[in-house]
């Protein structure tokens, strides 16, 4: 095959697989309903089954489903009728994928579901078949030409697309959020980008405070001793409005050779910028940029002046946030 028909091999199979998804959506009706309302009432765990390719999709919609706040799992086919159909229990909801409906080593499996009366739920593209025929809830999948002719492409593809409506479905209803998501999800490159300010900011005795009338000469050894190259400024009420800066420290240095006994409020910024603590950290990055500064205040809700934290840059990039 020349290349310049690759391209359009591509397209084509893309067609085919568009077709089975615009007849998918609209064949969905109320036994879909009927699966997210189960799938939602379940007090154990969901399990989704399958062969071959069905499998392997099966696996990725059990995933899925366990990252947005449903536990599901993966059961292996040929694994369930040499004892791991023990790992079910009545209580569970078992979903079933196949095309044809028919796969051999299904059958035990719909047996033993029905025999235990375990809700099962069919996803599948034959009517005529042990699965539809055994489904408590029935999900019919519309036939559809197989971009490679012999071996599942927009059937597959009409799997997972079903999987992932079951799983956004049943997450809205949850209403299931980023801090839901990044309880579950807290290590890898999303799990980074969904951290808020709370979770790496710095708090307690680590919070470089200083009061606003104590002189420049003690508040530099409080300056030396956090080693975060900046101080809070705080009032006799202990609310927060000034920071000092290292660069700050220098510029004034070339003005006065008498730094030493002048108060921290005559050299101070006043109301220094912050965040609230619920905000995600790649926000504060992105405040630090546009700010050009290294640091922020972090307060909780509308209390901007009493400071429960501070972020520096630095927790920022050690955390991988970008």
């Amino acid at each position: 095959m020349r290349k310049k028909k690759y391209i359009k091999v591509a397209k084509e199979v893309i067609d085919l697989e568009i077709k089975a998804l615009i007849k998918l959506k609209n064949n969905i009706n109320e036994s879909f309903n009927l699966a997210v309302q189960q799938i939602l009432k379940c007090q154990s765990k969901v399990i989704l089954c399958g062969v071959g390719k069905s499998g392997l999709i099966a696996n990725k919609i059990a995933s899925t489903l366990s990252s947005v706040g449903t536990p599901a799992f993966y059961l292996s086919a040929n694994d369930s009728s040499h004892g791991d159909l023990g790992s079910i229990s009545k209580k569970d909801i078992l979903i079933l994928i196949s095309n044809s409906g028919e796969t051999n080593e299904l059958k035990n499996i719909i047996q033993f579901a029905n025999r235990n009366k375990i809700l099962l739920i069919g996803i599948v593209s034959q009517k005529n078949s042990v699965l539809y025929r055994s489904a408590d809830i029935k999900i019919f999948i519309p036939k559809a030409i197989e971009a490679g002719s012999i071996i599942p492409t927009s059937s597959t593809t009409s799997q997972l697309a079903l999987g992932d409506a079951l799983a956004i479905a049943t997450m809205k209803q949850r209403n299931f959020k980023k801090k839901d998501f990044k309880k579950i999800h807290p290590a890898g490159s999303l799990g980074a980008q969904l951290k808020t300010v709370e979770d790496i900011m710095l708090k307690d005795s680590a919070i470089p405070f200083v009061n606003e009338n104590v002189k420049m000469k003690d508040a530099l050894k409080i300056l030396s001793s956090k080693k975060l190259g900046f101080l809070l400024v705080r009032n006799k009420k202990k609310q927060t409005n000034g920071i000092i800066t290292d660069g700050q420290l220098r510029r004034f240095n070339q003005k006065s050779q008498n730094v030493h006994n002048i108060p921290v409020k005559e050299i101070m910024t006043k109301n220094p910028i912050g965040i609230d603590k619920n905000e995600l950290a790649a926000k504060a990055l992105s405040i630090m940029n546009n700010k050009k500064i290294t640091s922020l205040c972090v307060y909780e809700k509308k209390n901007k002046f009493k400071t429960i934290g501070v972020l520096h840059i630095h927790n920022i990039l050690q955390s991988n946030i970008s």
